[in-house]
């Protein structure tokens, strides 16, 4: 009988565990969990999510990794206690702490050379100075910090077990080097104004890190964009375009990119090469945006938008609803231009799906651009993708043919691999092969995304 390994993704919006056959990548059993909403979170919600879903799997599994929500600051006392909630990616207060940061480092290009990103409100470091600024006692009463798939990962490790993570999800942290591939622990003290306990790193990406009270072999996991690269299976060139909570596009790439200008972060990713990505902070919540704006479920205002022609009739949305991070707008709102007396439902519809599709399409041209390397594959993956009007109308704002990956929880299919390559411990990852996928293709509508650019310039200095 084949091993079984459980891959586990804890999200931003609920804990996925898949139950996997380590020598296929057969899923044989999945469950999930809600998480509570907001950008400050309690982690003890995190654990009790984890083992609601994860524990009537755990004792059939021979290994297990999580892949995580990146950059989630935890905060924890000398004892091991939380001292505070959570602060999650997607919340922006700390973007004055960023800049702030990035002067003190020496600017953008050092900031760059040394952590592979130019520091933005999302990453960690950011929202330690926070707290610093903030909230001191709290800064004195920290001890260390992990990411949340760090504390997710400790959870299930037996008593005693020492904290440990990824060069993948540290490399979001701010104060990882991916020059030295290693911590910067001055970094993090910069930051809060202290030192800082920092989680133990592998020395290979298949390490064994730790073991479950059950004996069963612990990966160090990683953050959920890496957990989806390698449970698609990515190569160098290959892209993925994840529309969930956020908007990811992520490439795979041999070498180490360097982008002082923020647009493309610097990752490292789960394998020994790099991810470099664009994020947006705005993905299928523009969709759920458009969906109660105008009265409609998911499948009416699909139909509504592809009723409508490219470009919707002049009605382009720029769709900043909740600040941004790529580009770096975190003061920015949403904008909605070109309405006339006879704009339709149609055109609105169709302007937030394309308003998405473009923010996206910028996204993997700043890829190309930075990394100097032509899209491979473009796949497309999560909640959003499910969408028709996106299918249909992503190649054609794209310009080029898309794969359309078969619903399924990547980011644990990519945990549940890592599982299975340090239950192996052999130099390469096994091989699984995902079938359901399937390629589209459109006319292209370069002068959409020529609108959508103009409008984004033009509204540069707003908000």
């Amino acid at each position: 009988m084949a091993p079984l390994v459980l891959g586990i993704d804890s999200s931003t919006q609920a804990t996925k565990a898949l139950l996997v056959d380590a020598e296929s990548g057969e899923v044989l059993e999945q469950r999930r969990a809600s998480h509570p909403d907001g950008t400050e979170v309690d982690p003890r919600a995190w654990l009790a999510a984890v083992d609601e879903t994860a524990g009537p799997l755990l004792e059939r599994a021979d290994a297990v990794a999580v892949g995580g929500q990146q950059h989630g600051m935890v905060l924890l006392d000398g004892r091991g206690e939380v001292v505070r909630d959570a602060l999650l990616w997607n919340d922006t207060r700390s973007a004055p702490q960023a800049e702030t940061l990035i002067q003190e480092m020496g600017g953008p290009e050092a900031s760059v050379e040394e952590i592979g990103s130019l520091m933005v409100a999302s990453f960690t470091a950011s929202k330690l100075r926070w707290v610093r600024d903030n909230e001191p006692e709290n800064a004195q009463r920290a001890a260390s910090v992990m990411l949340p798939h760090d504390y997710v990962s400790l959870h299930l490790a037996e008593q005693g077990t020492a904290p440990f993570t990824d060069r993948g999800d540290a490399s979001g942290t701010g104060y990882y080097s991916t020059r030295a591939e290693a911590w910067v622990p001055a970094l993090a003290e910069a930051a809060l104004g202290k030192a800082l306990e920092l989680p133990r790193l592998p020395g290979t990406p298949q390490e064994v890190m730790a073991r479950t009270a059950c004996g069963a072999v612990i990966a160090a996991g990683t953050g959920d964009n890496m957990g989806a690269a390698l449970g698609l299976s990515q190569g160098p060139g290959d892209v993925s375009v994840s529309i969930g909570t956020s908007g990811v596009c992520a490439m795979v790439s041999p070498t180490r990119p360097g982008d002082a200008s923020g647009t493309v972060t610097g990752f490292a990713d789960a394998t020994g090469n790099f991810l470099p990505m664009t994020t947006t902070i705005n993905a299928s919540r523009i969709l759920e945006v458009a969906r109660a704006l105008l009265g409609v479920e998911h499948e009416e205002l699909s139909r509504l938008a592809l009723a409508s022609v490219p470009g919707a009739n002049g009605v382009t949305l720029l769709p900043y609803f909740d600040g941004e991070r790529t580009p770096n707008r975190p003061t920015a709102r949403a904008t909605l231009t070109g309405m006339s007396t006879a704009t339709t439902r149609e055109d609105v519809a169709r302007a937030y799906v394309e308003g998405l599709l473009c923010s996206l399409a910028d996204g993997i041209a700043a890829l190309e651009d930075r990394t100097g390397t032509a899209a491979a594959r473009i796949t497309l993956i999560g909640g959003a993708a499910r969408s028709q009007a996106v299918q249909q109308l992503a190649p054609a704002i794209f310009g080029r043919e898309v794969t359309i990956a078969p619903e399924g929880e990547y980011v644990a299919l990519g945990a549940a691999r890592q599982a299975a390559w340090a239950l192996s411990g052999f130099e390469e990852a096994p091989a699984w092969r995902i079938s359901g996928s399937r390629t589209v293709g459109a006319e292209p509508t370069p002068e959409v995304l020529g609108a959508y650019r103009e409008l984004k310039d033009r509204t540069e200095n707003w908000g």
